[in-house]
C-alpha cells in the first residue's frame, strides 16, 4: 500500500475469495466463504445443491463478525446445515 493510500487510509481491493473444498451435507454442498471486514470477518457463503439437472445455489451474508477466519467459516457451516434441515429445497424457491 502506497503512502497516499496509508495517509488517507484507503483500503486495499479485496480478491475475489479463493474456493475452498466444499463440505457435503445431506446432499447440498456448503461453501464457507468469509468476508474480511474492519480486521474480523463476517459470516458468508453459499449453499449449492443439484436439482432437476440445474445447479442450485442460495448465497447469503449474515450480520455476525468473528475475529478468525476460521471461526467464521466454522460458525457459517453450523448455519448453512440448521438453514438446510429448517428449509431443504425451499431455499432455492
Amino acid at each position: 500500500m502506497g503512502f497516499w493510500s496509508k495517509l488517507f487510509g484507503k483500503q486495499p481491493i479485496q480478491s475475489q475469495p479463493v474456493e475452498d473444498t466444499p463440505e457435503e451435507y445431506k446432499g447440498y454442498l456448503i461453501y464457507p466463504e468469509p468476508i474480511a471486514e474492519g480486521g474480523q470477518f463476517r459470516i458468508a457463503g453459499r449453499i449449492c445443491k443439484e436439482c432437476d439437472g440445474e445447479l442450485k445455489t442460495h448465497s447469503f451474508i449474515r450480520s455476525d463478525l468473528l475475529a478468525s477466519k476460521e471461526d467464521a467459516k466454522s460458525l457459517m457451516l453450523n448455519k448453512a446445515k440448521m438453514f438446510i434441515d429448517q428449509t431443504g429445497e425451499a431455499m432455492f424457491r
